[in-house]
């Protein structure tokens, strides 16, 4: 629940954090009428802009945030770098969230022993369920939509730029592993089948990236397919 934060009620020493912590909780609640009133009156203060940070953006969302600002001014080798170390750190913290949802629960009344361990079995998928959700980056109050394919999206074009494209054509496998219908990202298959042979590109190259994207579309299935 939100609180709201009376106009002199921060002081100096902590109008950052106060800031900070405001625009947090709007980027999950947008909606929220208190915290924006709150806001509003902080961005009304000098500095203001100095201030405004998520407190919970994790180091994928920060690597993510850094490589598209690369991508954007055409830094295509900054940009796969960054780009390449948010994937595994999303699928690290996509996997702990997993784990954690698997968390003990103590059984007090054994005469509903069965009961019980159904109701934790629902708990545990229902938060799995939620893990993709509640671990995609949110920015400018909006959530990145297809996060995981996204990357791959950026590091298909970033990697053809570079004619690098025994690595474009993969991450543009790995891409369609998530919308198969994209008509754009199709075409480009196309292409880098066109040129395989200027390329030397060979039928592994036509394949997903091993072991990362693979794993997480068919645990994304499983859960779908089990709730």
């Amino acid at each position: 629940m939100s609180t709201l934060q009376l106009p002199g009620s921060a002081t100096a020493n902590n109008l950052p954090k106060a800031i900070a912590a405001a625009h947090t909780f709007l980027l999950k609640h947008p909606d929220d009428e208190m915290m924006k009133k709150n806001m509003a009156y902080y961005k009304s203060l000098p500095d203001a802009e100095d201030y405004i940070k998520d407190l919970e953006t994790k180091s994928y969302e920060s690597l993510f945030i850094r490589a598209v600002r690369a991508y954007n001014g055409e830094n295509w080798r900054t940009s796969i770098t960054d780009m390449e170390l948010a994937l595994p750190d999303f699928f690290k913290a996509f996997y702990e969230c997993l784990a954690a949802c698997e968390g003990a629960r103590e059984i007090t009344d054994f005469k509903d022993f069965y009961l019980s361990i159904a109701d934790h079995y629902v708990e545990v998928l229902e938060c799995k369920l939620q893990c993709e959700g509640n671990l995609t980056p949110v920015i400018g109050g909006y959530p990145v939509e297809k996060f995981v394919a996204t990357m791959y999206h950026y590091l298909q074009f970033a990697y053809y730029k570079l004619s690098d494209l025994k690595n474009a054509a993969p991450c543009a496998v790995s891409y369609l592993l998530f919308d198969p219908n994209d008509k754009v990202m199709q075409q480009n298959l196309v292409y880098y089948q066109y040129h395989r042979d200027k390329w030397g590109l060979s039928d592994e190259h036509f394949q997903p990236r091993p072991g990362e994207v693979v794993e997480y579309v068919d645990d994304l299935l499983e859960l779908e397919e089990t709730s």
